[in-house]
């Protein structure tokens, strides 16, 4: 068995992990970070990259398809191998060459296998032929293992040879019909990505779609895949699943519905199971509760970063936290001033109230902070301004017929935007600039001279102003 000592160790080598040990290394701590499997992690792999990769492909296409001279120049349908291996070049074939090049050049030290807590600031790595090294932490250590799907229990599902996100995003088949139980964002990208293959997918979800959104985001988004072809089940539960040598059956309360393949994508849950957490007195297997500076509540030397502390599982919200920890790592490391304060340097404050977030479907929805619901369950006195997208000029170009809705929740007592969401059509870009709105809390009759420009789809800002009154 070795043995070692660095400033700081980082387990997980995700874009969280990545971010938290860039930091340190800017700030003059040694850093190891220790990897499982594929440097770049889930996302790079499995989720965000490859899932947009096999979505855009569709989402252009029925953009040229609805506008009058583009459409005319559409010939054939969407070819989906091709669509496969684009996304095999976007994830690098499943290689992590390039990313181990990039923690090489920002020097990080990378340590392949399986770490593990086995007492104060140290971790045990069990690499692959079964030799293990002892790596103590002078200062810290940050967990950045992320989430991992987590499965029902649910009646033959375990013999049933289900598809996780992981399989969906990296199949090079269509199956030709495609069972998904689940109503959250990955359910809904892939109905959407697999219907654009030519698959006959249902949707099986136990409520709506998207709950914790705006409720007509997710009644609109019953709407878009139903006009593109899914049969989508809402609440609906899933009572047993067999498979046999056709494909699966599913028997839901409402009756049975049959697949060739099966997509479940009921959730995540955090990748501690085997994390070594009982050696340090904390549960196995449990979500990692911390403080805003990202410290795991009890320790002074332990961090979670990202999914794992399941402040807002988005790969975007993990790498804002990642440098906030980063930071905060190397400044108490220093002695420095820590600034903990809401929207300090260390902390990570919009994790509670401004997280962006888009659903890459069709139609598209962009949020961020918090729903009309949220706001009012928090005690605030709001007033809800929605506008209908499709008036706006920049709409017309974009495609006729534009279908969309814009909606903001405005405290009334301090005139500032806490929440706001966007459906429809390319709407993802949208967000950024409401996400400035509610980060900044800019005061409405500030937002009444940040001009749009003509003829844009930003000139929503303008008419939801308008839709709420001049002061």
């Amino acid at each position: 068995m070795n043995s070692r000592e660095t400033d700081v160790i980082v387990i997980g080598a995700g874009p969280v992990g990545e971010n938290v040990a860039d930091r340190t290394v800017q700030g003059g701590l040694e850093t190891i970070i220790i990897e499982a499997e594929l440097v770049g992690g889930e996302c790079s792999y499995w989720a965000c990259d490859p899932s947009k990769a096999l979505l855009r492909p569709g989402h252009a296409l029925e953009a040229a398809l609805a506008v009058p001279g583009a459409a005319e120049a559409v010939t054939g349908r969407l070819d989906a191998a091709a669509a496969f291996a684009r996304r095999d070049v976007i994830t690098d074939g499943w290689s992590d060459a390039g990313q181990v090049a990039w923690l090489d050049s920002a020097g990080i030290e990378l340590i392949r296998g399986h770490g593990r807590l086995s007492g104060v600031r140290e971790v045990t790595v069990t690499d692959a032929e079964g030799e293990q090294t002892v790596i103590t932490a002078r200062h810290a250590v940050a967990v950045a293992t992320g989430s991992v799907a987590v499965r029902p229990d649910i009646p033959g599902l375990a013999e049933a040879r289900a598809w996780s996100s992981r399989e969906a995003t990296s199949a090079h088949e269509v199956p030709d019909s495609l069972a998904i139980i689940g109503g959250g964002v990955v359910a809904a990208e892939m109905a959407t990505a697999f219907a654009s293959f030519g698959s006959a997918v249902t949707v099986i979800a136990r409520h709506g779609l998207l709950g914790g959104l705006e409720p007509f985001a997710g009644e609109r988004l019953v709407e878009g895949l139903r006009e593109h072809g899914v049969t989508v089940h809402t609440d609906t539960s899933t009572e047993r699943v067999d498979r046999d040598e056709h494909g699966v059956s599913i028997t839901t309360s409402t009756g049975v519905i049959t697949a060739a393949e099966l997509l479940v994508a009921t959730g995540r849950g955090p990748s501690t199971q085997d994390l070594g957490l009982e050696n340090i007195g904390l549960e196995p297997g449990a979500w990692l509760d911390v403080d805003d500076t990202l410290r795991v509540h009890g320790f002074d030397w332990l961090y979670g970063v990202g999914d794992v502390n399941h402040r807002a599982l988005l790969t975007h919200q993990g790498k804002y936290q990642a440098r906030a920890a980063g930071d905060v790592i190397t400044a108490r490391a220093a002695g420095s001033a820590v600034s903990d304060e809401a929207w300090g340097t260390h902390v990570a404050t919009a994790d509670h109230a401004a997280v962006p977030q888009v659903v890459f479907t069709s139609p598209e929805i962009a949020a961020v902070g918090l729903t009309a619901r949220e706001a009012e369950q928090s005690g605030l006195r709001t007033r809800v301004v929605d506008y209908d997208l499709g008036l706006l000029a920049g709409s017309f170009l974009h495609r006729p017929g534009y279908q969309g809705r814009a909606r903001a929740v405005i405290d009334e007592a301090r005139r500032v935007i806490v929440g706001v969401t966007f459906v429809g059509p390319d709407v993802a870009e949208l967000v950024q600039a409401a996400t400035m709105a509610v980060v900044g809390e800019i005061p409405l009759d500030r937002l009444w001279h940040a001009v749009p420009a003509f003829p844009t789809m930003s000139e929503v800002w303008l008419r939801l102003l308008e839709a709420y009154g001049r002061p």
